[in-house]
């Protein structure tokens, strides 16, 4: 029987297993697709929100900001990409500065750095903001971070401490038992005396299962737009219009990788797996994009994506426990990236609450090097690795520089790659301007090679996603 078992590997179900980890426990964490990081935190915008915006007093201001200043330390310790770039929320006309001197109180009480400026304020900073942006609320405490990367590496350093991962676990089940739980699902079946509900949108379903009907979730479509690294200079901070009930509305911002993100919409809907881009959608963040920042190009898109929300029905993050050693993370929607750490700490102290003895493991591995040490090193560095590992020496995605090797790391390392997309994921290989065009067959023959399958039973993202049929010409080896 194991201690935890941690149901959903988003960001949330990774960094509550990261905590966890540092103790002398027994943890598996279930994800019922082919890979983590496949729900919301595989398609959201990366932004380390200040905390001006949540109410005060909630469960949100307070995890919100209490993430946001752990997230540099996070980020540094685990050899993931975070920047402090800064956040404004531009207005453009008298009914904006009230609302964003509305912002401004909000984040006060929460003890959140924030400032007012003028045209002149905002252009000095942006100068390539719209013209007729008059105002704007400035957060200098604003962060970028990779969302899937976040997870991957703190999953990766639950996984090198000990933790167990099982995926395509798509939990069925759930059933009270002497000392613990029963997880149920069509692959098998857990059994763990503590339970932790991170599942995301399906996280109501999961808490009906212990016979918990008080939190209702439901999914807020959001689109993007991803622009070419050419652009990526044009804005330096994160740009936001003044907020509505629906959420932040359209962004612009720079990725830590160097990109320049556009969107999301923001739809509710009913459709928990509804994931389709539109052409009304990329309409939509086009237009609203170029009033915030001139220059903006639609012809510089070299990607879209869409991304689900969990919408919970109180506002709030919704962190409950009506079950003994049951504890859900539920509604855990904008800004849940940025509370990550938070949530951790504040589940592990739940779960102790509870009963869970909370014992530190003395052999515990607190860092993680960079899936991007390779690319990141100096020239002389990076000689010395190919002289020891020739494969570092093979470029295999031209578009974004990754080379053979750092692939083999992404298949081999924890939680390793088992698909195109979890290469995608660890190493930008497939993310350039041919979108994969020139490396994928070479990622796949590595993939096939490394797990032992057959070429054509590859998957682009697990399930029935094959690439390949059947071979075309060359007949079959003899």
């Amino acid at each position: 029987m194991f201690d935890v078992a941690i149901i959903g590997a988003g960001v949330v179900g990774a960094m509550v297993a990261r905590e966890l980890a540092k103790y002398q426990l027994k943890i598996i964490l279930l994800e019922k697709k082919n890979d983590v990081a496949m729900g919301a935190s595989r398609a959201n915008s990366g932004i380390v929100h200040a905390g001006y915006d949540c109410a005060p007093g909630s469960l949100k201001a307070r995890l919100n900001v209490e993430g946001a200043a752990m997230m540099e330390e996070v980020c540094k310790t685990l050899g993931v990409k975070f920047k402090r770039n800064g956040s404004l929320v531009i207005g453009f006309d008298e009914e904006d500065r009230k609302g964003i001197e509305k912002l401004m109180e909000k984040g006060k009480a929460n003890g959140v750095e924030v400032q007012f400026l003028d045209q002149t304020g905002v252009r000095a900073l942006e100068p390539n903001i719209g013209g007729n942006v008059t105002c704007a609320l400035y957060a200098p405490t604003g962060g970028i971070v990779c969302p899937y990367d976040l997870t991957i590496a703190a999953l990766g350093n639950a996984m090198d401490n000990g933790a167990e991962l099982q995926r395509n676990f798509p939990v069925s089940a759930i059933e009270k038992i002497d000392g613990g739980y029963r997880i149920s699902s069509e692959n098998g079946e857990v059994k763990a005396r503590f339970v932790v509900n991170c599942a995301g949108l399906y996280s109501d379903e999961i808490a009906k299962m212990v016979g918990d009907d008080s939190i209702s979730v439901h999914p807020r479509k959001g689109e993007y737009i991803l622009l070419d690294k050419e652009c990526g200079g044009l804005v330096s901070n994160t740009i936001f219009r003044t907020p509505s009930k629906m959420g932040k509305g359209i962004l612009v911002s720079p990725t830590v990788d160097g990109n320049l993100l556009l969107g999301p919409t923001s739809v509710d809907k009913e459709d928990k797996e509804d994931k389709d881009t539109t052409e009304g959608g990329f309409a939509e963040i086009l237009s609203k994009a170029k009033e915030y920042v001139e220059n903006l190009h639609a012809g510089k898109a070299i990607t879209s994506f869409c991304g689900l929300r969990a919408v919970g029905n109180t506002g709030d993050f919704v962190i409950t426990s009506r079950s003994p050693g049951f504890v859900n993370a539920a509604g855990i929607e904008s800004p849940g990236l940025s509370a990550s750490p938070a949530i951790a700490k504040y589940i592990a102290e739940m779960l102790k609450e509870q009963g869970l003895e909370l014992v530190e493991n003395p052999a515990h591995i607190a860092t993680r090097v960079s899936s991007h040490h390779f690319r990141d090193a100096s020239l002389e560095e990076k000689n010395a690795m190919i002289r020891e590992n020739p494969a570092y020496g093979r470029i295999i995605c031209r578009c974004e520089g990754v080379t053979e090797g750092e692939i083999l790391d992404a298949i081999r390392r924890n939680p390793g790659a088992t698909d195109l997309d979890g290469v995608k994921r660890r190493t930008r290989a497939q993310m350039g301007r041919c979108q994969g065009g020139f490396c994928m067959p070479y990622v796949t023959e590595l993939l096939a090679k490394e797990l032992g399958i057959a070429y054509e039973d590859v998957t682009k993202c697990g399930g029935e996603s094959l690439i390949n049929v059947e071979k075309t010409k060359g007949g079959m080896a003899q």
